[in-house]
């Protein structure tokens, strides 16, 4: 009994659904925007992507004027539907000659216009609660004479110029990645002299990005990602805004320390900044670059903590430049990636050099970022990465002794 009364209500359903529908593009095909508002639920959605997204009624009427004002004789063919419960696709053509009223800012140019679309409607209690409608856009500029015709010497200028901006961005935003140890690269970018390093670690198929650059790496990041497998996971080395630029960008889980968290989620740790101690350049140039680098807050997916195994690298805590500042660390060949736990470069001029304590104007506590200084410096490192510029190489436990005992 309960499967056959299912089976009937369905069946109800999509009767229904099937004639608010019809009813529904009746009234469009008729030109009559009072049957056609009729058909919705007071509040019900009409999302046209990419171009209109708003509520019934009045949305809907001024959405409908906007189409049958500028296109006198537009014309609605409905090809077929396809109905199941309470939704109902409906793929239409139509036809219609630009000789009304303006139409989104465009004055009337007596142009034809042909397209196709589909709209899927949901239908509760006999009326629309919600349209999801797709047409090509592309097509109604092509021909409306905003575009070009595709193929023509005007639309192939049109690309090259296009393509030429998009190269010399990329070019400008970031380097190639670079293989720097079994499994791992390296990609330099960012201004102020590509000294921003994203680093990209083989995790299964894929690779997991530790540290995430500034924001105008995005581009370059993803389409490296997706060469090397695809971005599987974003490790934060620490928050800051030159170090969480792209994660918001890539959708896929982002991980940090624990005591990092919150800032990653909130101000990327700039409440502990001291700008004060830069120096009178340092104090002019450095708030707007924070604002250019900075992609926004992250929504962390899950947290790590000292000893962790993360993609054949245990995780290290390192703090004092971030609270939540962590490493990874892989004992077989000695290999380090660790943030910002040591700079080589000045961050107030970019010119690199020795290895040195972070600045202790962006350090939530500096005497903390010493001795984890000192602490990278007993595992004897072979060679330690850090968020910027160049490694360190050769003794790396004495460049590290040294930089904690005299920077």
């Amino acid at each position: 009994m309960t499967d056959s009364t299912s089976a009937v209500s369905g069946a109800i359903d999509a009767t229904v659904t099937t004639q608010v529908a019809k009813r529904y593009f009746d009234a469009l095909i008729a030109h009559d925007i009072d049957a056609a508002v009729a058909c919705w639920l007071p509040g019900g959605r009409e999302n046209v992507r990419g171009q209109v997204d708003t509520t019934a009624p009045d949305g809907v009427r001024a959405f409908l004027s906007g189409i049958f004002e500028p296109f006198p004789d537009f014309h609605f063919n409905v090809v077929e539907v396809t109905v199941e419960d309470d939704r109902a696709a409906v793929r239409w053509e139509a036809t219609g000659t630009f000789t009304g009223g303006p139409f989104q800012g465009i004055e009337p140019n007596g142009t034809k216009i042909e397209l196709e679309g589909v709209d899927v409607l949901i239908v509760r209690d006999g009326l629309i609660v919600e349209n999801n409608a797709f047409a090509d856009g592309m097509t109604i500029a092509r021909q409306l004479g905003l575009l070009p015709p595709d193929g023509s010497k005007m639309d192939a200028g049109m690309k090259s110029a296009f393509n030429g901006r998009t190269k010399l961005m990329a070019k400008l935003a970031a380097n190639e990645p670079e293989q720097i140890a079994e499994g791992v690269w390296v990609m330099r970018g960012g201004f102020p002299g590509k000294t921003m390093n994203v680093y990209f670690v083989r995790d299964g198929d894929g690779v997991l990005l530790f540290d995430a650059g500034v924001k105008s790496m995005g581009p370059a990041i993803a389409i490296a990602g997706a060469q090397l497998g695809g971005i599987t996971r974003v490790v934060l080395g620490h928050s800051h805004a030159d170090h969480r630029g792209v994660a918001p960008q890539l959708g896929v889980p982002v991980l940090c320390h624990s005591d990092e968290v919150a800032d990653a989620e909130g101000d990327a740790g700039e409440h502990y900044f001291d700008l004060s101690k830069l120096n009178v350049v340092g104090r002019a140039l450095l708030p707007k670059l924070l604002v250019s680098w900075d992609g926004g807050p992250v929504k962390i997916s899950g947290t790590l903590a000292e000893g962790d195994e993360i993609a054949g690298f245990k995780v290290i805590h390192l703090p004092g430049h971030a609270p939540g500042l962590i490493g990874l660390w892989r004992e077989s060949d000695r290999f380090a990636l660790v943030s910002d736990c040591f700079y080589t470069l000045d961050p107030q001029t970019g010119f690199k050099g020795h290895a040195r304590v972070p600045h202790a104007a962006f350090n939530w506590d500096t005497e903390m970022a010493r001795q984890s200084m000192l602490k990278l410096a007993a595992l004897a490192p072979a060679t330690a990465w850090a968020g910027h510029t160049e490694p360190l190489t050769g003794d790396v436990r004495g460049q590290l002794e040294t930089a904690a005992a005299t920077t």
